[in-house]
């Protein structure tokens, strides 16, 4: 008897932060940049009142919050697209732009799923080699043939914490071909306190070539509600709402983002908790012989070629204590995990277990 068969894929599969370790909820989980504090108590509130009447359909276009966004940049709300987070607009970019053998360009360690959904969409990935964990313009530019229809950038980058500087990501726009789509990832940009650094949305809102991409996944806290937004040209965004599935942000996730967004107070509590502790956590690791890239977003990446336990010692050593990091196989980078900032019990629990797992 024959059954029916899905087509051939040819395209890893998504492996999520983890919040099990052998089937046991761990009691702190550091594995998938979350935010550290939690979301506004304001934002807990709404989505709280919300939640009373769940019978009536969301605005399907988000209206409401695309205003709030537009208010809060000074954007134009005709050019704003809602997402079910972020990943799902990257989606919407593959399925829209991608045919059958064009090419994408990504930086070496760039965000997992910007190559699964091009790979979902038969398109070949070209890989950029970094330098020092840090994006190359350069070896992006000498990736680029004339097969190139999309360029991912994730500035600060996922999972290495790095960033390239405002000159830098303004070369790689002036470079590229006109009719090369280049996405900037802006989902850790809050946290950032480099001179030399500047936001996608600052630099390039009046671009009618490159679309930037935002979250309330991480310095909101609502990654569970699962909210997105992009900003770029009338034309790209017209492209992308011809394929946005309806209803596509539940009405919970627009109302408790939309009062989210407002609450500066508590944003800038979470900036000045992450900015605190990765300080104290560069040098924490520094002390250990630990190897990590000095960042200000909300988790680092540590390699432990240096001293005698590598990655997965340490990694199953402390799943055993209920604290989860991220392994970093999938990217593979190498004898590394990578560590999210936590609440500030949370991070000296790992500080202690690390100490003991280490001998120090």
């Amino acid at each position: 008897m024959k059954l029916p068969k899905a087509k051939s894929l040819n395209a890893e599969k998504y492996v999520a932060g983890l919040s099990l370790f052998k089937q046991k909820f761990a009691r702190i989980k550091l594995s998938a940049n979350e935010s550290a504090l939690g979301p506004s108590p304001k934002a807990v509130k709404e989505y709280i009142k919300v939640s009373k009447n769940f019978k009536r359909y969301p605005d399907s276009d988000g209206t409401f919050l695309r205003k709030v966004i537009a208010k809060k940049f000074n954007l134009d709300v005709n050019r704003i697209i809602l997402g079910n987070g972020s990943d799902q607009v990257f989606e919407l970019i593959c399925k829209g732009f991608l045919n059958k053998n064009d090419e994408v360009v990504i930086s070496q360690y760039s965000f997992i799923i910007y190559r699964i959904y091009s790979k979902l969409n038969f398109a070949k990935i070209v890989y950029a080699k970094e330098n020092n964990f840090t994006c190359s313009v350069n070896n992006i530019l000498s990736c680029v043939t004339r097969k190139t229809k999309v360029v991912f950038i994730a500035n600060p980058n996922n999972p290495t914490g790095t960033y390239i500087s405002k000159n830098e990501i303004l070369r790689l726009r002036k470079k590229l071909r006109s009719d090369i789509l280049l996405v900037v990832d802006d989902a850790y940009f809050e946290y950032m306190n480099f001179k030399d650094y500047e936001n996608g949305l600052k630099l390039f809102s009046k671009f009618k070539n490159v679309l930037i991409t935002r979250t309330f996944s991480k310095i909101y806290g609502l990654a569970g509600l699962r909210v997105g937004w992009a900003y770029s040209s009338k034309d790209i965004i017209k492209a992308l709402y011809k394929i946005k599935p309806p209803f596509n942000v539940s009405r919970p996730a627009l109302f408790a983002a939309s009062v989210a967004i407002k609450d500066t107070s508590w944003l800038n509590k979470e900036i000045h908790h992450v900015r605190k502790w990765s300080k104290k956590f560069y040098e924490f690791f520094k002390s250990l012989n630990i190897h990590t890239n000095r960042t200000s977003v909300n988790f680092l990446l540590i390699n432990f070629n240096r001293i005698k336990k590598n990655s997965k010692q340490v990694f199953f050593a402390l799943a055993k204590k209920g604290i989860l990091l991220r392994q970093m196989e999938v990217y593979s980078i190498k004898n590394s995990l990578r560590v999210t900032i936590g609440n500030n019990k949370e991070n000296l629990k790992l500080i202690s277990e690390l100490k003991k797992i280490l001998n120090v």
